[in-house]
């Protein structure tokens, strides 16, 4: 069995150019992408949000649990990325994989949805007999229930945060595994996953630790603490063909690590798409979801502090209403030296990080965090927490000058943000130091090619 390429079942809930909402999707498509380029044979599965057309396609009815109701997969080549599977089951179907769009709230049958699509994973394995089933977070982490009991599996954990907790009533249609989904008198997938897989994988080893600990475990602590070994941490990576500052389509001009020229270039193109006076401070910029977890809040008490800083901010992202609304009130009241815009685009996403000097990701926990990585592929000095994988990919220069790319605040606070932030600027100030740290950062393989082997080796493990 170890001597052929593994043929693995890769389940996920998001897959770019599907469907993305957070990491979840680029990290799919970037880790399938690499296990391919690696020689393995997989087949990814996403749910059939009814969106995606595919060419060549062909249609496989499955065997399902009577209360799913009818499962098809349909398999076929997605424009730009290759083979993949799409899982129509009843009630999938949605313009938005989560929630309502209009409302921002969650789909009140999500519980049935993602069970539903689990059970169609697990029938479809049935059907497939692949080497080992790949699960991605708690979306797809309730399949363990439904697979072989010889057909080995992995779950990799993208955020311990989201569990699907729902009525324990759907424990009555999990079968023999039902109890490892008892939790907290409910039904929770992620802790049934966990409690079911070979292999259970953060994604990155800060927060494969962090999980074990009360602050971050988010409740599953000790259920990870007991599957001893079989917990680790493997980085994500990032999609070096879309992220490559030598080679995209989005930006004004093009540069690499030979002539940072064109980043210049590229920070003047950004400030004319907004109301920001030009002046020789550096541009602080902010890619993300606005939500809690993100510290958004954190970035916005920095406007208070722009003017002695001296620096400009430009934050691109969507989510929370309260924290839009914020974001919106303080870039106008600080229009000369704050820009906000409001809806995500992947243009303008490519644009900040280029343009920016700097990029703040001073999150509460980041079980990975993309972001950063793309910032340092682009020369742009990432100002982070230190968290998670944040931890895992930057290094501070001021504590360590002969290797640092970037500045680390010992915590999501205000101050200690603010304080990384006067460091990032006095070495960004200093040419030539600016310029040793951001081509550290662009040197540095950011791809998915050395993660993917990682997960490769796992595979034949459990072989």
């Amino acid at each position: 069995m170890s001597g052929h390429p593994p043929h693995v079942l890769f389940a996920t809930a998001e897959l770019e150019p599907i469907v993305k909402v957070g990491g979840l999707g680029e990290a799919a498509a970037g880790l399938v992408g690499a296990l391919r380029a690696l020689g393995a044979n997989v087949e990814v599965v996403v749910p059939d949000y009814g969106s995606a057309p595919l060419s060549n396609q062909s249609e496989t009815v499955l065997d399902v649990p009577d209360w799913v109701g009818v499962a098809v997969a349909r398999t076929g080549f997605l424009r730009g990325f290759g083979e993949v599977t799409l899982l129509r089951v009843d009630g999938i179907a949605r313009p938005h994989p989560y929630v309502e769009p209009h409302t921002g709230r969650a789909w009140p049958d999500n519980d049935r949805r993602f069970l539903a699509f689990s059970a169609a994973v697990g029938a479809l394995a049935c059907a497939r007999r692949p080497d080992v089933v790949h699960l991605n977070d708690w979306h797809t982490a309730a399949a363990s229930a439904f697979l072989p009991p010889d057909l080995p599996c992995v779950l990799s954990i993208h955020n311990l945060a989201y569990q699907g907790q729902t009525d324990r009533s759907w424990l009555g249609h999990l079968g023999d595994s039902a109890w490892a989904f008892d939790q907290w008198g409910q039904m929770n997938p992620l802790a049934g996953g966990i409690r079911l897989a070979n292999r259970i994988i953060a994604v990155s080893p800060t927060y494969a630790a962090e999980m074990l600990t009360e602050t971050h475990g988010a409740g599953l602590q000790s259920i990870l603490a007991g599957r001893g070994s079989a917990v680790l941490g493997i980085r994500n990576g990032i999609n070096n063909a879309v992220w490559d500052p030598q080679h995209d389509d989005h930006l004004p001009v093009t540069y690499g690590t030979s002539n940072l020229t064109g980043k210049d270039l590229c920070r003047k193109y950004l400030l004319t798409r907004t109301t920001i006076e030009a002046d020789d401070g550096p541009v602080l910029g902010f890619v993300g979801r606005f939500v809690d977890q993100k510290g958004v809040d954190l970035v916005l008490e920095l406007a208070r502090f722009l003017d002695r800083i001296p620096a400009r901010l430009v934050l691109i992202g969507e989510g929370e209403a309260d924290l839009v609304a914020k974001a919106a009130r303080i870039a106008s009241e600080h229009s000369d030296r704050m820009f906000f815009f409001a809806r995500y685009r992947e243009d303008l996403s490519h644009q900040i990080i280029a343009g920016s000097d700097i990029l703040l990701v001073p999150s509460r926990f980041e079980p990975c965090g993309l972001v950063q990585m793309q910032a340092m592929a682009y020369g742009t000095i990432p100002v982070a927490t230190a968290v998670g994988g944040l931890k895992d990919t930057i290094v501070d220069a001021d504590e360590r000058p002969a290797t640092g790319n970037g500045f680390l605040a010992a915590r999501a606070e205000v101050t200690d943000v603010v304080e990384a932030v006067h460091r990032a600027t006095r070495a960004w100030s200093d040419r030539r130091r600016r310029q040793v740290i951001c081509r550290r950062g662009m040197r540095t393989d950011w791809s998915w090619s050395i993660p993917a082997a990682r997960y490769l080796e796992q595979y034949r493990e459990l072989l």
